[in-house]
């Protein structure tokens, strides 16, 4: 039976303990016999004893010593003893001292045997079953630990994916489990590069803590539009910044979001810019858009890893911006075309840029669709 009491006999006469097998064994208990201290003891560390009922008289290790083993012992330090003694009052006030529960005087009452092992019996249950929820509460208490690890990592995951995704591309990502976004790959973007013009300027006249106000101001205003857009924000680099749409996660929009959100970024700096000026900085800022193929992927070290566009596209970006002129938003003739009839905007011929062996088209976007003459 999975419930079954067992008994500890330890009594070095075997007739006594013939006789206690007699008593317990008709009323469901387990017993299992000893013949010394030494063999009590063994039995202890191979079996699951629930009581013990020892003897205290027994030649070599009596009684006493058993008793005082037991206590000592962590896994056996609340295992109910019954010192079975037929001497007087001394002899039961040195077994209660050596750490006996109770006692029982020779010759037993079989009534009283009975009663004084499931007293006791029961009280071993009570203890195994606090153990038993301790131990299931010390499993609970390990896996919230481990839980709210995974949630810790999950949000460190989380924050670094905020540095170059928009929310709502966190989200999906987020709820999909996916990330194999981050492994290299080849795609077709379209990339959006911008600066502030006169910054260089500007900085080196400027106290620190001006030019980070500037910085301040500005990125709040172009964030809060990448994360419109849903762009992909790649880095900050000053007043430098570049932005791409078409990855993680495909858009069948690219060029047009790009150049919606290049020219909401002018419209809203320009803002800044009155301000700026009125406290003497004379900034404005530029804007290159261009369409084609990257590699991306996650680059960088253990510890320190950023998710980055590699190619010729991104180039492109960045010559168009230093080209263009104060509020100019200038884009490559895919981007442009691709774009139609959402933006508007005139053709500025073939540009001769750095690190680019034939001229590009370029047109200087000036406005939405939206405000097209009907």
């Amino acid at each position: 039976m999975a419930d079954q009491i067992t008994i500890l006999a330890v009594d070095d006469q075997p007739q006594n303990l013939r006789l206690l097998d007699a008593v317990l064994s008709p009323h469901g208990y387990r017993v299992v016999p000893a013949i010394s201290g030494e063999k009590a003891l063994h039995q202890l560390s191979e079996s699951d004893v629930d009581l013990v009922l020892l003897d205290i008289v027994m030649p070599g290790m009596d009684g006493h010593h058993v008793c005082r083993r037991i206590r000592q012992d962590p896994k056996t330090a609340f295992l109910p003893v019954v010192m079975i003694t037929a001497s007087g009052q001394q002899e039961k006030l040195a077994a209660l001292l050596a750490g006996a529960d109770d006692f029982i005087s020779k010759p037993f009452d079989q009534g009283e045997l009975l009663a004084r092992v499931a007293s006791l019996a029961r009280l071993k249950r009570y203890h195994d079953t606090i153990n038993r929820q301790a131990e299931e509460l010390r499993r609970w208490n390990t896996e919230l630990e481990d839980r709210v690890a995974a949630q810790v990592r999950d949000l460190e995951r989380v924050g670094r994916l905020r540095r170059f995704l928009s929310p709502q591309l966190v989200d999906v990502i987020i709820d999909s489990g996916e990330q194999d976004f981050l492994a290299s790959h080849r795609r077709e973007i379209v990339v959006v590069f911008c600066d502030l013009r006169g910054f260089t300027p500007f900085a080196e006249a400027s106290e620190p803590e001006e030019v980070m106000g500037v910085l301040n101001e500005y990125h709040q205003v172009l964030g809060k539009l990448i994360f419109e857009y849903e762009g992909t924000l790649e880095r900050f680099t000053g007043d430098g910044l570049m932005v791409f749409f078409n990855d993680p996660f495909p858009v069948d929009d690219a060029p047009e979001r790009a150049l919606r959100m290049s020219l909401a970024m002018r419209d809203d700096v320009r803002v800044l810019a009155d301000g700026w000026h009125r406290r003497g900085y004379d900034l404005s800022m530029g804007v290159g858009v261009a369409q084609g193929f990257a590699t991306l992927g996650r680059i960088g070290f253990e510890g320190r890893f950023d998710y980055a566009a590699i190619g010729s596209v991104t180039n492109l970006a960045a010559r168009l911006c230093g080209a263009a002129g104060p509020w100019e938003v200038l884009a490559s003739q895919r981007v442009y075309h691709a774009a139609e009839p959402a933006v508007l905007g005139t053709e500025i011929g073939a540009l001769e840029l750095k690190g680019f062996s034939r001229p590009v088209r370029v047109f200087d976007v000036t406005d939405t669709g939206d405000h097209r003459e009907r």
